[in-house]
């Protein structure tokens, strides 16, 4: 577990844009769980966190329709939260950084740490501006 100071700035970047927290189990399956579509952000440390995710996810924001919630959990920090998410996350492996987009309390898009490693945030927005176009 990392501790919540080390992580608050990294955790600050997607509060300031919006997203509320998940710090445990009940307020993932309140999120997730909720009518429309919800975001779903499990942040990390990792450099690609950093350099393309929570940019991306960002700038995502900027689109003409976004999803009616924004959430994220810290991975290393919100066990409980995470490990939650992760169920909802299946069939999909445990991964941090990830995003995902449930609509209606249903998984309908998923982007693993494989699909950020290497990507710009160019690449990662304009990922989620499409699946924004197709299901909020």
């Amino acid at each position: 577990m990392y501790p919540p100071e080390i992580v608050a700035p990294m955790r600050g970047e997607l509060v300031q844009k919006g997203f509320d927290e998940l710090m445990d189990a009940a307020s993932v399956d309140a999120a997730v769980n909720s009518d429309g579509t919800v975001l779903v952000v499990i942040n990390s440390v990792c450099g690609c966190a950093a350099g393309s995710m929570r940019p991306g996810v960002t700038q995502s924001l900027a689109h003409s329709k976004i999803p009616a919630k924004l959430t994220t959990a810290f991975a290393g920090v919100d066990k409980d939260a995470v490990d939650r998410a992760r169920k909802y996350m299946l069939p999909y492996p445990p991964s941090s950084p990830a995003i995902a987009l449930f609509k209606d309390g249903r998984l309908v898009h998923m982007i693993e740490r494989h699909h950020i490693e290497g990507r710009s945030a160019d690449m990662i927005a304009e990922n989620l501006k499409m699946s924004y176009d197709e299901y909020c």
